[in-house]
């Protein structure tokens, strides 16, 4: 037998055992209007198992390996659907049509002012009272050689929550076959001029889910400049260096080591809930962060297209969201949030979010997993 005969018969067993990983899809309950949502489970030959529901594209669970190879879940989530459709901690979600926060819910766009529903003291938060988190994706999954995927696609009519244009939104989550990762691909085109940020909030404690506080994790963010904000968590227009503040973290740092600080930047959060500008500028897959779970092993690092990432690190979390078997507390979960910049649109300084007809938005962010040694 030749060599390139050898090749195709291994590369025919490979894909043989990645279909062979068929994907899960169960109901996982109806909306209040009696719409049926399903939960699909995206899996590997490793061990990794990714479940997504139609309902807001919600990151239902991730497990993983630890170094010693137990498998735990390291996603805070709820157990049904009902808590899902609450206004809660945006758990899993896909955020739209605007992340992060518009301040006083205002911006213009060619010379016509629009406004989004305040959901956030005086501020926009995450596309409005009823954003893309809210709603109910249109989903197709399929399974080939390079992995599972689940394929979600949701039109936002032109007005809704205050923004123009019609949205049309594809997102993509694949769980690759040879890799523990998942990687989410948004593309979204319009019929207007409009403004677009869109990003994943899945809190993420590498523990494992209900494990207590996040603040001995590890971090690394890949920015030497990050964007103050004012009290009601709206950026100043300042794009300032880490150096010398509690937001240099370019090294592995503990999160405990300057989170509590006396910082105005930290009490206006009451921890970390800021803007950090990417090194790479974005437009290219990159590095963007690494967090490491000492007593696990668990590594997760963050490679992403875009310019900025929020790192949030639970603050509001305050005992009143359940789920799983737990009680999520304060700091029980950190996001990395990958992003163009919060309020973009009220600041032309900061890279454009403004999405016309005829381009198409396209971005990707990848969430790798791995373990270390001790």
């Amino acid at each position: 037998m030749n060599v390139a005969r050898i090749l195709a018969v291994v590369a025919l067993i490979m894909t043989f055992s990645i279909t062979a990983l068929s994907i899960d899809k169960k109901p996982f309950g109806k909306t209040e209007d009696g719409r049926e949502v399903f939960l699909y489970t995206l899996k590997n030959s490793h061990g990794m198992e990714v479940e997504i529901s139609t309902f807001g594209g919600d990151v239902v669970s991730i497990k993983v390996p630890d170094r010693t190879g137990k498998i735990a879940d390291v996603v805070l989530g709820f157990d049904d659907l009902a808590d899902y459709e609450k206004q809660g901690p945006y758990f899993g979600a896909l955020v739209g049509r605007y992340a992060n926060r518009i301040a006083n819910g205002t911006f213009s766009l060619d010379g016509k002012t629009y406004h989004v529903p305040l959901n956030d003291g005086p501020n926009a938060l995450h596309g409005g009272k009823r954003g893309f988190d809210k709603r109910l994706w249109d989903a197709k999954d399929s399974t080939d050689a390079s992995g599972q995927h689940l394929h979600l696609h949701y039109l936002s009519k032109d007005g809704e929550e205050g923004f123009p244009g019609n949205l049309n939104v594809d997102v993509t989550y694949t769980v690759p076959a040879d890799k523990n990762e998942l990687q989410i691909a948004y593309k979204a085109t319009t019929d207007k001029d409009t403004v677009l940020n869109l990003t994943n909030h899945t809190y993420y404690n590498l523990k494992g889910q209900g494990e207590g506080q996040i603040v001995d994790h590890e971090i690394m963010i890949n920015a030497d400049r990050f964007t103050p904000v004012n009290s009601t968590l709206i950026p100043t227009g300042e794009i300032k260096s880490v150096a010398g503040t509690p937001f240099d973290l370019r090294k592995l740092t503990k999160i405990s080591a300057h989170i509590d600080d006396d910082n105005e930047q930290l009490k206006y959060a009451l921890g970390y809930d800021h803007n950090w500008v990417l090194n790479g500028g974005g437009g290219k897959m990159e590095l963007a962060a690494k967090v490491v779970e000492p007593t696990t092993g668990r590594v997760l690092e963050v490679l992403t297209d875009q310019p900025g990432v929020q790192f949030y690190t639970g603050n509001h979390l305050d005992g009143t969201a359940k789920g799983k078997g737990h009680v999520y507390k304060f700091r029980d979960g950190l996001c990395l949030e990958t992003q163009h910049f919060p309020d973009s649109p009220n600041h032309p300084n900061f890279p454009t979010t403004e999405l016309k007809p005829g381009q198409v938005f396209h971005t990707t962010t990848i969430y790798r997993f791995s373990t270390e040694k001790k």
